[in-house]
């Protein structure tokens, strides 16, 4: 920051500023106005809104408008699958300036090591990387991560300034019910941010969950339960990622008396929908376009999460804040035609103005299966089972009961009636550890597909309508150092490889939307309709999601959160 007494004077028009940005319509989300200013800006910051500002360079904006740069509130930079560098050329340009991540994926695989990594490989691009400590590494003891960190392992990495506070409280039944290592880390981490996760949490449960000090949730799917968090206190993140697309009906929520406790995130956003689609700029759209007013939306990604965040730096038009902001001509369809960072033009009109800075660092292999061990045969114990009923565009599931297809004494699956076979692998110790069960929903006629990308713990997930492809998708996930493939038989179909933790590819993100794009393709011609198949597959092994997930010690009843058996018990 420059020195007070020069900032005065620049101030006051005293002395020439860096750059002026002049004849731009400026969106102020402190007052919800929008007029006519000049821009000011020296070092990075603004430093004067208003006339009669000179500076070295001047850009005439010919009336269009200028917003602060977006903030998405939470997401999980790894399931873009590219590392930071490449994560910051794809959302950059959409407007994007500064995200909060929460790099549990990889923390859950390689622990502190995956922390340090992401915090490394952000240096140096035009993206402000802030992160949120992983809460649950692991999500819960119904599962087999590749790391454990306490609150004693966190609480020194708060020293950082990019450090911010704990990320996602997802073990929800730990904080309402008082476990002791739960409530440690929010003990340890009662001075910062603490953000939540607690889908479907009500009544008096959530009242205790808020009371635990967790300020914010971003697992709402109705505008009721978004009104219920937001009526506590609590932010509430809309989210539209790949898969759990909440913006549509959670709007209904949002009103100008209450906007300012509604913020915008992705979470979770594959690479196509990063390019097809765009990032936060694309949830504001779908907003305005459904009836928000634009400024609110505006307001919900740029100054409500630098405020939650106490980021009080960024987020809004104002003299002493960074000079982070998006220019664009439509403010009823918002697309980023100019984007600065710190006051430095980085985007424009979707292109990158800056080559990604890569920074080799050297991690681990983590695909570590014992192979002598895996098989798919279910003996079976029963008629009945507990089936996973997967829901399009959501991440909670149904728990179904299905009568079993009994062939040769084995359970096994039933592509006819879409019951098909799931497993997850250990894949961090090679302990050979593997649950078993069935899903319906994802629409597989024949074939399998395999994923190490299974949150949060990062298994080695499979589905498929027979054990020889489903081995053979696995394999040739496993080959690749990680990634998601499809098979057939012995065939490997299409393959996107991911040895960064197995999570994130070394490749661009065109290279990876394209490999990606080929697995999708694969997935269709074996039968499945879904979106993003690969994507769906990867939260059916999340266990604090409701209502039936599935990990490597086995089906979890997530509203009862315990292990149950794959068959009933008959009576």
């Amino acid at each position: 920051m420059m020195e007070l007494a020069h900032r005065i004077r620049l101030a006051r028009g005293q002395e020439p500023a860096d750059l002026l940005l002049k004849g731009g319509r400026l969106v102020n989300v402190f007052t919800g106005e929008v007029y006519e200013a000049d821009i000011a800006i020296h070092g990075g910051y603004i430093v004067g809104i208003g006339e009669g500002y000179t500076a070295r360079e001047v850009i005439d904006l010919k009336g269009r408008f200028v917003a602060p740069g977006f903030i998405d509130a939470h997401v999980h930079i790894e399931s873009s699958m590219v590392p930071p560098p490449e994560f910051a050329r794809a959302v950059v340009p959409h407007g994007t300036t500064t995200v909060i991540i929460d790099p549990h994926e990889i923390a859950n695989v390689l622990g502190l090591d995956g922390i340090r990594y992401m915090l490394n490989a952000a240096k140096y691009n035009p993206l402000s990387v802030f992160v949120m400590l992983p809460s649950c590494v692991p999500a819960s003891p119904l599962e087999t991560s590749g790391a454990a960190l306490y609150w004693y392992d966190l609480q020194p990495m708060l020293s950082s300034p990019w450090v911010l506070g704990l990320a996602e409280m997802m073990n929800y039944p730990g904080v309402i019910q008082g476990d002791p290592v739960v409530l440690d880390k929010l003990r340890a981490f009662a001075h910062v941010v603490r953000d939540g996760h607690a889908p479907q949490l009500t009544g008096r449960d959530l009242v205790a969950y808020a009371a635990a000090g967790i300020t914010s949730d971003h697992e709402c799917t109705t505008a009721e339960e978004a009104r219920e968090k937001a009526r506590l206190g609590m932010y509430v993140f809309v989210r539209e990622s790949s898969v759990a697309r909440n913006l549509a009906d959670l709007l209904p929520a949002i009103t100008p008396a209450n906007s300012r406790r509604f913020c915008f995130c992705t979470d979770d956003r594959h690479p196509a929908d990063l390019l097809d689609e765009g990032h936060i700029d694309f949830l504001i759209r779908k907003a305005v376009r459904l009836g928000l007013d634009p400024v609110i939306a505006i307001q919900m990604a740029t100054l409500n999460p630098a405020e939650h965040f106490r980021l009080h730096d960024r987020g809004a038009i104002a003299p002493g804040r960074v000079a982070d902001l998006v220019v664009f001509s439509d403010l009823y369809d918002l697309r980023p035609e100019m984007v600065f960072r710190h006051g430095v033009q980085v985007a424009e009109n979707g292109r990158p103005l800056w080559e990604p800075v890569n920074r080799k660092v050297a991690l681990r292999g983590t695909m570590n299966v014992a192979w002598d061990r895996v098989s798919f045969r279910i003996p079976a114990q029963g008629r009945r089972i507990h089936v996973i009923g997967v829901i399009p565009d959501q991440l909670i599931t149904r728990h179904l009961i299905e009568e079993a297809r009994i062939l040769d004494g084995e359970a096994v699956a039933d592509p006819a009636r879409d019951l098909l076979k799931i497993a997850v692998i250990e894949r961090h110790r090679a302990t050979g550890q593997m649950g078993l069960g069935f899903v319906k929903g994802m629409g597989l006629r024949r074939g399998a597909l395999a994923s190490s990308v299974a949150h949060d713990h990062h298994n080695l997930v499979v589905v498929g309508a027979d054990d020889v492809s489903m081995l053979t998708a696995a394999r040739a996930v496993a080959g690749a150092g990680g990634g998601m493939a499809a098979a057939e038989g012995e065939r490997v179909l299409a393959l996107v490889p991911l040895p960064i933790a197995g999570l994130m590819s070394d490749q661009s993100i065109e290279t990876v939307r394209r490999q990606m794009d080929e697995v999708l393709q694969a997935a269709r011609a074996l039968g499945s309709e879904l979106p993003n198949p690969l994507m769906t597959l990867s939260f059916l092994a999340l266990e604090v999601i409701p209502e039936l997930k599935i990990t490597d010690i086995g089906l979890v009843d997530v509203n009862r959160f315990e292990r149950i058996p794959l068959f009933l018990e008959e009576s």
